[in-house]
């Protein structure tokens, strides 16, 4: 089978991964049981999550929508961009896990959508090569994007706020972003204890603080608490805290194959001790080749996520 291929050839795959001052070096692919990961992921289908979603803005609760995208593809090496035809160049064609995340949001009368990519290597033990990051409102857009090359990130912003313009810059740290996608290639693939963090570009572009790195404690335990269709003994929580950057996440995942993201929490930290916890709780789950279900006719599968 196809997986067995991409099994037998991360075999003799040597990487190094940098995070900041700390390394871990692979002298072999990530440590992954590739005959399961294949049976789910290599069918040719996404994996579709929706979630009810309560997201603070300027200070107040907003409810909006959230949607989870996971799917694996194929990104050109060189190019780091979706490759139309994998099999005339295999040397070029690096099999990524991809995150596409969306959140959709009002506020007041105008309506927020924001969106992220995240693509991560399944055998090449290194963390994602390639962010991206929008988000659109009736003030504007922006976009920010991240190219991992030679153990760092080069990082474009691209803002129609003065005080943040046009920017370049080179990071080294791992984003906060590619946690997603490590947890569902396998939570073994999470570095826990404290490590340096490019914070979510999401966040970043809600806070409009400064991108760089930022030093973080990463923790993995039982969930305290249940969700949505999920007892709290299915679940288990990875956490987030900062140093200095005002904010913490929360992932609630489950323990067992695949690892499905049950929702997840986004504190912000205020002054005086105050907190705003933006949750996103699943709704639906849905597997599908949604790129071929454009017709009119497939819209009812819309219901099945209660979007």
């Amino acid at each position: 089978m196809k997986y067995l291929l991409y099994l037998f050839l991360s075999l003799s795959l040597v990487a190094c991964t940098s995070y900041g001052s700390n390394t871990t070096t692979s002298t072999a692919s990530r440590s992954i049981d590739f005959a399961v990961f294949g049976d789910y992921w290599y069918q040719g289908e996404a994996e579709l999550n929706s979630y009810d979603l309560e997201q603070y803005r300027y200070g107040e609760k907003r409810e909006g929508e959230a949607v989870l995208i996971f799917v694996t593809e194929d990104l050109s090496r060189k190019k780091q961009v979706k490759l139309d035809n994998p099999q005339v160049n295999e040397e070029d064609a690096q099999k990524v896990l991809k995150l596409n995340m969306t959140k959709k949001f009002v506020t007041g009368i105008y309506p927020y959508s924001m969106m992220l990519s995240v693509f991560t290597p399944v055998y090449d033990s290194i963390p994602a090569v390639k962010i991206t990051a929008s988000s659109q409102e009736w003030c504007g857009h922006t976009f920010t994007q991240l190219n991992r090359q030679e153990g760092k990130y080069n990082a474009q912003l691209l803002s129609y706020f003065e005080k943040e313009s046009d920017q370049r810059m080179t990071i080294y740290a791992m984003p906060e972003d590619n946690l997603w996608t490590l947890l569902r290639l396998h939570p073994n693939q999470v570095p826990t204890g404290e490590v340096r963090l490019i914070p979510g570009l999401l966040d970043q572009r809600l806070t409009h603080e400064e991108l760089k790195a930022e030093k973080a404690l990463i923790t993995t335990v039982q969930a305290p608490e249940g969700m949505a269709g999920f007892a709290a003994e299915e679940l288990r929580v990875l956490t987030v805290k900062y140093t200095d950057y005002p904010r913490e996440l929360r992932i609630f995942y489950t323990a067992a194959f695949p690892f499905e993201i049950a929702g997840w929490d986004e504190v912000r930290l205020l002054d005086a001790g105050e907190r705003e916890v933006s949750r996103a709780t699943r709704k639906g789950k849905l597997i599908s080749d949604y790129w071929k279900q454009n017709s009119t006719r497939f819209e009812p599968l819309r219901q099945e996520l209660q979007l």
